[in-house]
């Protein structure tokens, strides 16, 4: 049951891994002057936010593991709404993606990002990952197919650090690149920061068509059962 639980969290996890604006956002944080402390408190409130909202979830879906429990219905159409939502939000990704030849506007609150001190990079860490509404519904999603997976406490916990550390490792891995050589990564996270800028739009409708049609899916097949 853990591993099915697992290769059903994957999807989601992978997607909050690749969102471009935290991706960004690292990177900008990296390259501040307290970059070696705003850098690591930053990951700490990524890590923080992910674990947090999927512990609620899971606290809330108790009894979504027996088919015929209202907590499992519950759970599908969980699925099924953010389903929607995701091809809601592909259709607006994709009518707003930004034209051929031009800058793509960026959130207005990363204009300040590079002076972020690091009690500020640990709030703005845990607001990207858990109150960002796509993460927010990704792990909300992710959460909701552990519950339904008829757990022990032990492998619930597992199944959680396994999607935390999956939808951490671009966050984290950018942090510890920039930790152990900074000359070195300062390249290659530069040029990561500006491939996503430029695609985000286009990787986040991707992201969000198939995760949307896949719990679509998953919540009308977990509804007929």
């Amino acid at each position: 049951m853990l591993g099915q639980a697992i290769g059903g969290l994957l999807p989601a996890a992978v997607a909050v891994a690749l969102s471009p604006i935290p991706i960004v956002a690292v990177v900008l944080v990296l390259g501040s002057p307290r970059a070696r402390s705003s850098g690591p408190t930053f990951t700490l409130g990524w890590v923080a936010g992910l674990t947090v909202v999927s512990v609620l979830v899971l606290l809330i879906a108790g009894g979504a593991d027996d088919p015929d429990s209202t907590a499992s219905n519950l759970a599908d159409w969980l699925k099924v709404g953010i389903g929607v939502l995701f091809l809601v939000l592909a259709v607006k990704q994709w009518r707003n993606r930004t034209a051929r030849g031009q800058e793509p506007e960026m959130p207005g609150w990363m204009a300040t990002i590079e002076t972020v001190a690091p009690g500020r990079a640990l709030l703005l860490g845990a607001t990207l990952s858990g109150a960002n509404p796509k993460n927010l519904a990704l792990t909300m999603a992710a959460a909701a197919s552990i519950a339904q997976a008829d757990l022990s406490m032990t492998d619930e916990i597992i199944a959680v650090g396994v999607f935390v550390l999956i939808g951490s490792v671009t966050v984290a891995g950018s942090v510890l690149f920039y930790l152990l050589d900074a000359e070195r990564a300062a390249g290659p996270l530069s040029s990561v920061r500006r491939f996503m800028s430029e695609n985000n739009a286009v990787i986040m409708m991707v992201i969000l068509l198939l995760l949307g049609a896949k719990l679509i899916g998953d919540g009308l097949a977990g509804l007929q059962a």
